[in-house]
């Protein structure tokens, strides 16, 4: 699903514009993006859960040339979905 899609959908589930649609799905994104680039968690009840993790340095291979290469560490968002998510998927 695009985030076109997501959009028609909604404003159709929620009798909005798609534009009004669009301007809450952009600031619930934007807000997101603020609260993980803070490092702290995202929690949504019947969703999931966002987290922001670190992860250490590694070695990997060049796929193209075999030679072994130094991953540097960095951080990552992690998704853990709910038990609802688990069950509803299931």
């Amino acid at each position: 699903m695009t985030k076109a899609e997501l959009v028609a959908k909604i404003a159709k589930d929620a009798d909005l514009t798609k534009s009004a649609t669009e301007l809450y799905l952009n600031s619930f994104l934007s807000s997101v993006e603020e609260i993980l680039q803070k490092e702290q968690k995202v929690f949504l009840s019947s969703l999931g859960t966002l987290v922001v993790e670190t992860r250490k340095e590694r070695t990997g291979r060049n796929p193209r040339t075999g030679e072994s290469i130094t991953i540097p560490a960095g951080k990552c968002v992690k998704f853990r979905p709910a038990k609802a998510l688990k069950d509803a998927v299931r």
